[in-house]
């Protein structure tokens, strides 16, 4: 019967043709009109240096950790270099920024960072996840040290010394591993995979006797609800699956998005992504009494306001949610997925990626409890 259900399943789906356009056709008419529209604006931006300002006071060049490494990010004699940097008092700075000279600027009160922004943009994006990470490693510096010698400053002053010496130090990889307008790319790969839950919020409805004929007969039937939910559920996502295959030839093979070497963990993302979605749609067809388009609306709706909140129709968005409300990010499926895309190019580590894989595990797991006990325990007197 599970193989028999399966088989039906994916008849049943391959014939709904509107379901069949938002999962396999509309990602691919998104992707081309990205593609058309940022492909000049992504060769332009590439090169971009950002301008900021640094606050000359004291904390600042007391601690090396900042000063270093944003010469070294400012270096003119670096090809790659992502900032102009311009040392002023906190008047001048405040003065280049109304003037829009610069896209922001940083000081330092007792070694804690403050950034200043004028508008949110990509460029803000930019300063805000570099200095973050200079904050983090100087966190983790500052414990490990501080269980050594008490002088942490003079320590710090050694590794950085060290870091010269040898020829060590931090380089901009942004550039020729991240077009920005990727990031447009990224949500549109989590649009995808939330749309996961259309397809099976359609194949769970077929089970449901209150909407389906068919459905009456398996409320009646013999057959396990177990067994008909897992093989419905199964041929949603392998589904979906073939529109990631499809998503992916098609952005890769003929649009040229370069995916760089790290494919696989975009993969496996994306996978997990899927069945986040796919929990998604069985969630809402398990708790909502409602028609086939309304639970497909629900979908849709939450799936664009997902991605909308996680920066497609803008970067600047994603950094606004962040900063102000960081916990509708934070339960955001869609923000776990384009978030996880950024790890793997903005950190060293595959910390924060990781981070994300396990908060969509998480996420789907618990819509599977929901829905899974909301199945069990329905029950209808007249069918």
């Amino acid at each position: 019967m599970f193989l028999h259900n399966l088989k039906y399943t994916f008849k049943t789906l391959f014939r709904n043709k509107a379901l069949i356009f938002w999962t396999f056709a509309f990602p691919l008419i998104m992707a081309t009109f990205f593609n058309m529209a940022f492909k000049n604006i992504i060769s332009g931006d590439q090169l971009q240096i950002i301008n900021i300002a640094i606050v000359d006071n004291e904390d600042f060049n007391n601690n090396p950790l900042y000063k270093e490494t944003f010469k070294s990010l400012s270096d003119e004699n670096n090809e790659d270099r992502l900032f102009e940097t311009k040392y002023t008092t906190l008047e001048e700075a405040d003065s280049l920024l109304n003037d829009d000279e610069i896209d922001g600027y940083l000081v330092l009160n007792d070694n804690t960072p403050k950034l200043v922004f004028k508008t949110n943009g990509i460029n803000q994006t930019i300063i805000k996840y570099v200095t973050d990470e200079i904050h983090d490693t100087e966190i983790i510096t500052g414990v490990m040290l501080s269980e050594i010698d008490p002088t942490v400053e003079s320590i710090e002053s050694k590794i950085v010394e060290y870091m010269n010496t040898n020829g060590i130090k931090l380089d901009n990889k942004a550039n020729e591993n991240l077009d920005y307008m990727m990031i447009e790319y990224y949500t549109l790969i989590a649009m995808t995979c939330l749309y996961a839950g259309s397809i099976s919020v359609a194949a769970i409805n077929k089970s449901l006797p209150y909407l389906k004929g068919n459905g009456k007969r398996v409320a009646v039937s013999p057959t396990k609800k177990g067994s008909i939910v897992l093989s419905s559920m199964l041929a949603s996502y392998i589904i979906q699956l073939l529109c990631l295959v499809l998503l992916f030839i098609y952005t890769i093979f003929v649009l040229n998005i370069d995916y760089s070497d790290k494919i696989g963990y975009i993969l496996l993302l994306s996978v997990i992504g899927s069945l986040a979605g796919t929990a998604l749609g069985l969630t809402v067809g398990a708790c909502f009494k409602a028609s086939d388009n309304s639970k497909t609306g629900i979908i849709i709706a939450f799936t664009m306001t997902g991605c909308f909140l996680a920066g497609m129709m803008g970067v600047g968005m994603k950094y606004l949610i962040d900063k102000t409300f960081p916990l509708i990010n934070e339960i955001n499926p869609a923000n776990m997925i384009t978030d996880g895309f950024y790890a793997l190019y903005y950190y060293t580590d595959y910390s924060r990626y990781w981070f994300n894989i396990i908060s969509l595990l998480i996420f789907t797991g618990i819509l599977l409890a929901i829905s899974c006990n909301k199945i069990r325990r329905a029950r209808y007197d007249s069918i």
